[in-house]
């Protein structure tokens, strides 16, 4: 498996534009603050209901990620007030956390491909573009479906419908939106995003439809590659995700941990 730095910026620019991109009401009273440090760029949201959206990200792509860069991300978090963040490095730049006592969290597969391969999925649902007016409802439902709570990070989410680099899809059932999924355009490349399905209609392609329309989104807005990101099974165990995105033509590229700084 091979580092791609495109993928890494990708994701990089994504999680900064949903963070700090957000309306500064909301923006404001989750505490987030961004800076960008080595090449990469590091998150903060102090008061994040979850322990997810503190994060960092991006590097060894512009400059070699060292000691003094960890530590300065590291009192980037400190001076926030920040209890928990999660720093994302590939595998070659392991040995850098654990010396600073880094606690070694999820290991994740990004993959890559060419989005006008993906092929069409089929469902009984009805897919399409969020509407403006159900921005809400699909932000809430695939907060739901990662287990977080709804609020100012259902803002966070919904803010998206309607921004120029992204590209919101939804599935439907009958009027109830069931399964949803994001896109984020950057440069020649594009983000697969918070896609989720709701328990009760699982099974019936919604995912796979999803991608599909995601890629297809990605060619018309002129990209030449898509990306996408989850988390690696145990040998004996599947993960659905992965699955879906190998099934659309999707490749793994390379692997990276989630290393966890607690203060």
């Amino acid at each position: 498996m091979r580092f791609n730095a495109e993928a890494e910026q990708v994701e990089a620019a994504f999680l900064d534009d949903y963070e700090t991109g957000m309306p500064e009401a909301a923006r404001e009273r989750l505490g987030v603050a961004s800076a960008r440090i080595g090449g990469g760029v590091a998150l903060a949201m102090v008061n994040d209901p979850t322990t997810y959206w503190s994060r960092a990200l991006g590097f060894g792509i512009s400059e070699p990620f060292t000691d003094a860069v960890l530590d300065e991300i590291i009192d980037f978090y400190r001076t926030h007030g920040v209890r928990q963040a999660v720093i994302q490095l590939v595998e070659n730049f392991a040995e850098v956390p654990a010396a600073r006592g880094l606690e070694r969290g999820s290991t994740r597969i990004k993959l890559g491909g060419d989005p006008a391969k993906v092929p069409a999925g089929v469902t009984d649902l009805r897919i399409g573009a969020v509407p403006a007016d159900q921005a809400e409802e699909w932000s809430e439902m695939v907060l739901q479906t990662f287990g977080m709570p709804a609020g100012d990070l259902a803002t966070m989410i919904g803010s998206t419908v309607g921004r120029p680099e992204h590209r919101p899809f939804a599935a439907w059932d009958g009027d109830r939106i069931v399964a949803g999924a994001n896109l984020f355009v950057h440069g020649a490349g594009a983000g697969l995003n918070a896609a989720g399905t709701l328990p009760t209609h699982r099974g019936r392609g919604a995912q796979t439809a999803l991608i599909a329309a995601r890629a297809a989104a990605a060619v018309e807005a002129g990209c030449r590659r898509l990306y996408a990101e989850t988390w690696k099974p145990a040998p004996d165990a599947r993960n659905q995700s992965l699955d879906n995105l190998l099934r659309a033509g999707l490749a793994p590229l390379y692997e990276h941990a989630n290393w966890v700084w607690r203060a």
